[in-house]
């Protein structure tokens, strides 16, 4: 009897310390887990549960101030032939495509200047990173003042030399190369991700390219290139994202004229919503938003095999 009991306990000492082993092998999963469900839940009631919300309403006419009224694909009917709405789109799409190039570009191009051994290189980096930093409705309002036809700054320094400044926000072929410009206020935060990537590449590629007699445009080309394509892949991305939903700036600066000539297409989608009050209409215009942003990052992420380089992919 003795034996048996004995025999009993141990197993069941045996089992507990299996059950604590357990435990203590998946508690920082458990702990990731329970930090990240404060942030689930508040997805799911903040940004899920709107959008799914959006989605119903835009088969609904519905102001708010009257009872909903189901009316099916009436409004994406509508979408269809809103010159308006597609005049933003074509708005949205030109800044988006000269914004985000010249962004990228110009950021590389800053990192790869201060990734070299300067004179106070620290406070370069700083006074580059900090406009970054600072952003919306201050800056609006201060690049408003600089873009003024005739108190101006920039039209001040181009009279210096002679030239006439154009209208810039108040000119229909000037405004959105206006915004363009400012756009590139802000390559100080993707200068420090490329700085980050430059700083992490292994200098033996470097030497090694040397010893094989490649030129320093060849050294980018073939080596600086590759290794930071997986910061210029998020970069991208991420760049047009923000290109696509451009809001303060015209909201603040032009209010979407003169003619229609900034209005973008969130701009045309807060118009609908809070100033025209058709809700239902503009949930519409915010899932086609949606879907051509989706889109265009999709078209991003199936281009990257063919330029976005690994060094993981490639040891495996």
């Amino acid at each position: 009897m003795t034996s048996r009991s004995d025999s009993m306990f141990g197993s069941k000492r045996k089992v507990g310390a299996a059950r604590l082993h357990v435990s203590g092998k998946h508690r920082e999963w458990l702990l990731a887990y329970a930090c990240l469900s404060l942030w689930f839940i508040g997805f799911m009631i903040l940004q899920a549960g709107a959008m799914v919300y959006s989605f119903l309403l835009s088969f609904f006419h519905a102001d708010m101030l009257t009872p909903a009224r189901f009316i099916g694909l009436a409004n994406y009917q509508r979408m269809l032939g809103d010159s308006l709405f597609l005049k933003s789109l074509g708005v949205t799409s030109r800044y988006a495509l000269a914004a985000v190039p010249l962004g990228v570009t110009l950021s590389l191009l800053v990192a790869l200047m201060l990734n070299e051994k300067l004179p106070a290189q620290g406070v370069w980096r700083t006074l580059f990173y900090v406009p970054s930093v600072v952003s919306g409705i201050a800056v609006a309002i201060l690049w408003g003042w600089m873009f003024n036809p005739s108190v101006g700054l920039i039209n001040s320094g181009l009279a210096v030399f002679g030239i006439q400044g154009p209208r810039w926000l108040a000119s229909e072929q000037w405004a959105l190369p206006a915004f363009v410009i400012m756009s590139l206020w802000g390559v100080g935060g993707n200068m420090l991700l490329y700085l980050a990537g430059l700083q992490s590449i292994p200098t033996d590629l470097y030497e090694a390219a040397k010893i094989d007699g490649a030129t320093a445009a060849s050294r980018f080309w073939h080596v600086t290139l590759p290794m930071l394509s997986p910061t210029l892949f998020f970069t991208t991305v991420m760049g047009i994202i923000a290109a696509f939903q451009l809001f303060t700036e015209p909201y603040v600066m032009t209010g979407g004229g003169p003619n229609n000539a900034t209005l973008t297409a969130v701009l045309q989608i807060y118009r609908v919503s809070f100033e025209q009050f058709r809700f239902g209409y503009a949930s519409v215009l915010a899932w086609i938003l949606f879907a051509i942003i989706l889109l265009c990052t999709l078209l991003v992420f199936r281009s990257s095999a063919l330029w976005v380089y690994y060094e993981a992919e490639l040891r495996k």
